[in-house]
């Protein structure tokens, strides 16, 4: 295959070309897109549950890093969030309001396992029981993330985590309880949310639970190797994806006839300049953010620029588990909210300074070109409003990796945390976004023959935005902290009414 023997040039001239094709100002609705096509939100379990004491729910990493000064913006946590532990039958409601086909929501491991394993808590199975029957009796189709990064505290306390070999046995076991318990309903699973993200925020820049770094401020970490940690995570995260899909296909898949996958993030890049250093650099960048976990699915290895960079410091697979991981999946979810520029880090000054994930790329990247910066931003400081990003990455993928199936498991944008209603509600900005990233994303479907599925929104409701805690609101529907939690629709929430009305 071309791909594979140094096209990465045309790839770039192709995308270029193709994103001078972006389209502005069009008008769509859900029947623009394939029949069969679906759209929902998205929300993850220790952002919206709050309850993180009730019914026997066991501590997780995030409840230890929230509670630790200095980790949080804003100095909040989740003890409360969404309270969409108790709220869910009106959130559901919601949902059903907006049309909404499905929701995507991750399983809390602490509330099913406490101790991470050993005995089951039943409070915890009953609770998602009544949660996935509540959906299902709207029809609205549950799509359910068995990791979305609450690791239970008691395995990190008792072998490190994901550090560890034994993590991938216990996240099989916990992942087998869930298949045991819900699959009879749940047909649509996905093993981990993000693991490029957790691994380097969470083991190379300390930024996330459990907070983990020996770079830059490595006061801020309590323990670790910034140079092997990400890459040690990363490998274990991918073994265990590799083993809870066999063991959902050789035993449940036949009689459940559901689907398994998993959920990648990346950023779209395009180069600084045309020159060819920043033209590789921008395949690198992707290489050690989409590629780190989407290679070794379609092709058994990670890519040849992490294995030529990184070295040693890299594990490597069995022939086995190369095997195993190869085509273990039914569907790539992609979480993909902006587009950077990248370009060629040629003095490395990092790379002298440190050893970990970002300097080993090779590759930078930046939010401006030439001093200018890409018009359109979010709240978030990283979060630059690039609809044509959508396009291009799709057909990056559908050109590498051979189109697989993909759904879009989470897209959005934020505002800032604004206290007064009804100014807080106007969210037009969002309503731009959506609507330009779908007449993209439905470009890349009809015009270019992307494989994709379907469509999720993030996120239903505002809600604890990790170490941004309180302060950026991603939702279509505001949450008012001052006021018991009570949910008013956004502008935004009208939009996608109609759009899935007509």
């Amino acid at each position: 295959m071309w791909l594979k023997k140094g096209g990465v040039a045309l790839i770039f001239v192709l995308i270029l070309v193709l994103e001078i094709q972006e389209c502005f100002g069009q008008n769509i609705s859900r029947a623009s897109f394939p029949q069969g096509f679906f759209f929902g939100t998205s929300s993850s379990a220790y952002q919206y549950e709050g309850a993180v004491k009730e019914d026997g729910r066991g501590q997780s990493t995030w409840d230890t890093f929230a509670h630790t000064f200095g980790k949080v913006l804003d100095f909040s946590n989740a003890d409360v969030a969404d309270d969409h532990y108790h709220l869910y039958p009106g959130d559901i409601q919601l949902m059903k309001d907006m049309g909404m086909d499905a929701y995507r929501f991750s399983i809390a491991w602490s509330r099913i396992y406490p101790n991470g394993t050993g005995k089951i808590n039943q409070a915890g199975v009953d609770h998602y029981n009544n949660f996935i029957n509540a959906l299902l009796a709207k029809g609205i189709e549950p799509h359910v993330t068995l990791y979305h990064w609450d690791h239970p505290q008691s395995l990190e306390d008792r072998y490190a985590g994901w550090l560890d070999p034994q993590s991938i046995k216990d996240f099989t076991m916990f992942s087998e309880t869930c298949f045991k318990e819900f699959g009879d309903r749940v047909k649509h699973w996905i093993t981990f949310n993000e693991p490029h993200t957790f691994a380097v925020q969470g083991y190379d820049i300390g930024i996330q639970a459990p907070g983990r770094c020996s770079i830059l401020l490595h006061a801020l970490c309590r323990a670790g190797n910034s140079a092997t940690e990400p890459y040690i995570v990363g490998h274990n995260l991918l073994l265990s994806h590799a083993s809870v899909v066999d063991v959902y296909k050789q035993v449940y898949q036949a009689y459940q006839h559901g689907s398994i996958g998993i959920s990648l993030d990346t950023f779209w890049y395009e180069p600084l300049s045309n020159s060819p250093a920043d033209i590789e650099a921008t395949q690198r960048a992707l290489d050690f953010s989409l590629g780190w976990f989407m290679d070794p699915l379609i092709f058994g290895d990670y890519p040849s620029s992490m294995r030529k960079r990184v070295g040693i410091r890299l594990p490597r697979f069995t022939e086995a588990e190369s095997r195993k991981l190869k085509d273990s999946f039914d569907f790539i979810g992609i979480n993909h909210y902006t587009t950077w520029y990248a370009y060629a880090d040629n003095i490395n000054i990092f790379g002298v300074l440190l050893k970990d994930s970002l300097a080993d790329s090779g590759a930078s990247s930046l939010p401006f070109r030439t001093g200018k910066p890409i018009p359109d931003r979010a709240n978030s400081f990283w979060l630059y409003i690039v609809p044509r990003g959508i396009r291009s990455l799709m057909n990056y993928i559908r050109q590498k990796y051979d189109n697989p199936f993909i759904l879009i498991t989470e897209n959005g944008m934020d505002d800032a945390n604004n206290p007064v209603l009804p100014i807080a509600l106007k969210d037009e900005k969002r309503i731009k976004y959506h609507n330009d990233y779908l007449v993209n994303l439905l470009a890349a479907i009809k015009e270019d023959g992307c494989n994709v599925g379907g469509y999720f929104v993030w996120s239903l409701l505002d809600s604890w935005e990790w170490a941004a805690g309180y302060t950026s609101r991603f939702g279509l529907y505001y949450v008012d902290y001052n006021d018991n939690l009570k949910r008013y629709a956004k502008d935004s929430v009208k939009w996608f009414r109609n759009f899935m009305a007509s």
